[in-house]
């Protein structure tokens, strides 16, 4: 049987996405989404709790989420998890785990002023998820 990996969010953004390109030209977003849970724990009382999940999107997927996705945005994630290693400028070892996304859907409507996201946008998005190669030594971030 082959293994499967699959992430599920849906959150909040915590901030813009942040677009940028690789040396070969390659768009790449970065953008953080919260998750909430609450529970009602062994006394009755009632617990709230924030996880901030990294996400990483390729592509004409990063271009477009960067373009109509703002800070507050309700956002669906699909993607894998991926962690990645590298030495800080400090020598220390860093890790960072992140998802990589494979499909971004706005689940909200925009503030007023924004562009708002339309069934167009959605197919654009949809067009532009591929499964490409990507370099891990060309993420920018």
């Amino acid at each position: 049987m082959r293994d499967f990996q699959q992430v599920i969010l849906l959150g909040n953004l915590t901030r813009d996405p942040e677009l940028r390109y690789t040396p070969g030209g390659q768009p790449v977003s970065s953008m953080s989404v919260a998750t909430n849970r609450s529970w009602v724990d062994g006394t009755g009382e009632r617990k709230d709790a924030v996880e901030y999940h990294d996400v990483v999107i390729w592509g004409k997927m990063a271009e477009l989420s960067s373009q109509f996705l703002t800070k507050g945005r309700k956002v669906l994630v699909v993607g894998r998890l991926q962690t990645r290693s590298w030495e800080g400028q400090d020598g220390a070892k860093r890790q960072k785990t992140e998802i990589v996304a494979t499909d971004i859907n706005f689940v909200d409507r925009p503030k007023e002023g924004r562009p708002q996201a339309t069934k167009e946008v959605d197919k654009k998005i949809a067009e532009a998820v591929t499964e490409e190669e990507i370099n891990i030594d060309d993420i920018p971030f």
